[in-house]
């Protein structure tokens, strides 16, 4: 048997047409002609073989088309269905925003005594003096860690002591405007102003005032030594603007240096309930007096602008166990105390003496 061209077709096998050859070669390729060839080796009749390959093609063919149909009909099913249902909405819900860790408001009061002593000019005799202060400010919000916060105080001196002419209280009503940028509490950056009365008695208005004090805090050392810089200004100030600052040292969780003028303090921490310190401060407030007729002829005022300054040191202890509250006690000496009428070029000054201190404040 010979599988050339042309050659006669073995007797007992039918000759196939060329259009089935055809199409079985494009319906199966290769596999086919194997299997023609298989059929001629073997001698079976190739009609049976083609006729049994069709009907199975044609088997698997039914089948897929099934499976396509049934696929494509639940395909158009779920795509109707998700079109009636509608297209789902997703809405992106405000993650809760942080919680505010700086204090609202503020609440202080402060009462410091320092005991007699003499001055300086034996002929102004002796004197102490009693300072009280109480002050109350909100903070409100600007955006991020910005605050803009407002406020009311109210300061007094009053002197005891010989009847020597000076000033027997001196005394300011003011307000407090202030921007402030604040972490956990503290004023890294702060511009503030002090407007009010400061006056002896009579409230009069060249007694008005604008003091006020703006200071910035930034890091030297990461979380470890910081700057601060700061002014002080005021109309009935001397000079009108004075300097000030230093530098803050956190020597550890419990310890740390505030060595910034015009407070400084030596600040060791045990715990979240007491502190103690050791202190220095300079306060100066200047006043619009009445009438300063001294038992000394060269100081003879009227309505004369006094600059009134207490420098001390001490030590103070403060209890913050009774939340919001913190109370405080401290003790120390007054170095100075001074009458700075320095537009006459007087300036009458005391002797050092003791001083006590108690003190209140609030946070929340």
């Amino acid at each position: 048997m010979s599988g050339a061209a042309g050659s006669p077709t073995p007797k007992g096998f039918a000759k196939p047409r060329s259009s089935e050859f055809y199409r079985a070669s494009c319906e199966f390729g290769q596999t086919c002609i194997y299997e023609l060839l298989l059929a001629k080796i073997s001698l079976c009749r190739y009609t049976n073989i083609a006729s049994l390959i069709r009907y199975l093609h044609a088997r698997v063919a039914l089948t897929v088309k099934r499976n396509i149909a049934a696929f494509s009909t639940a395909l158009w099913l779920s795509v109707t269905a998700a079109a009636l249902a509608g297209t789902p909405t997703f809405e992106a819900q405000p993650s809760p925003s942080p919680s505010d860790e700086n204090s609202h408001d503020l609440f202080s009061y402060e009462t410091t005594y320092t005991f007699s002593s003499d001055f300086k000019e034996s002929k102004l005799g002796h004197g102490d003096s009693l300072y009280d202060d109480f002050s109350y400010d909100h903070r409100f919000l600007i955006t991020g860690k910005w605050y803009f916060r407002a406020g009311v105080e109210y300061e007094r001196y009053d002197f005891g002591g010989s009847d020597n002419g000076l000033p027997d209280h001196l005394q300011a009503a003011s307000g407090h405007l202030a921007l402030e940028y604040i972490v956990k509490d503290f004023p890294g950056i702060s511009i503030e102003l002090d407007p009010g009365v400061y006056f002896q008695d009579d409230v009069t208005g060249d007694a008005f005032d604008i003091p006020g004090k703006a200071y910035v805090t930034f890091p030297l050392k990461k979380d470890k030594i910081f700057a601060v810089v700061a002014l002080g200004w005021g109309i009935y100030q001397d000079p009108p603007v004075a300097v000030g600052g230093g530098i803050i040292w956190l020597f550890s969780d419990k310890l740390r240096l505030q060595a910034v003028f015009p407070k400084s303090a030596l600040i060791y921490q045990p715990n979240d309930d007491w502190d103690f310190r050791i202190t220095g401060e300079a306060n100066y407030t200047s006043f619009r007096t009445d009438d300063v007729l001294t038992t000394e002829r060269k100081l003879q005022l009227h309505n004369a602008i006094v600059q009134y300054s207490e420098d001390r040191a001490g030590v103070q202890v403060g209890y913050s166990g009774l939340k919001p509250f913190k109370l405080i006690a401290g003790a120390g000496v007054t170095f100075e105390r001074n009458f700075d009428f320095f537009r006459a070029n007087q300036s009458k000054r005391t002797d050092p003496a003791p001083y006590i201190r108690v003190a209140a404040e609030a946070k929340f």
